[in-house]
C-alpha cells in the first residue's frame, strides 16, 4: 500500500490506533467499514482487522459504531471475507 486514507480510533482501554482503510462496504442494509492497524513506521500490520458500522452523514465526519449483535458480527465478517477473497483474485489477474 503506497497510500491509504487512515482513522484514528481510541479502543476502549484507552489506547490510540492509527488504522488504514480497507474498505468500505454493504453487508444487509447497512454500511460497514474494514480498519487494518497501522505500525510505529506507518505500515500496515499482519493481524487483526476491525470492523465497525459505518454511518456516513453526509456533511459532517461519518461515524464508527461497534457491532454488538452477534449474528451482526458474523454476517459481517463473512461479508468482509467474501470482499477478500474477490481482491484476491484481482491480484493474481494483475500478475
Amino acid at each position: 500500500m503506497d497510500e491509504y486514507m487512515t482513522v484514528t480510533l481510541t479502543l476502549d482501554n484507552d489506547e490510540v490506533v492509527e488504522c488504514a482503510v480497507l474498505t468500505i462496504f454493504s453487508a444487509g442494509e447497512k454500511d460497514y467499514i474494514a480498519l487494518l492497524p497501522l505500525g510505529d513506521d506507518g505500515e500496515p500490520q499482519d493481524g487483526d482487522v476491525y470492523l465497525y458500522r459505518y454511518i456516513d452523514h453526509s456533511e459532517e465526519e461519518p461515524e464508527l459504531e461497534n457491532i454488538e449483535d452477534d449474528d451482526e458480527y458474523e454476517a459481517v465478517a463473512d461479508a468482509f471475507d467474501e470482499w477478500m477473497d474477490t481482491q484476491e483474485f484481482e491480484d493474481l489477474d494483475e500478475e
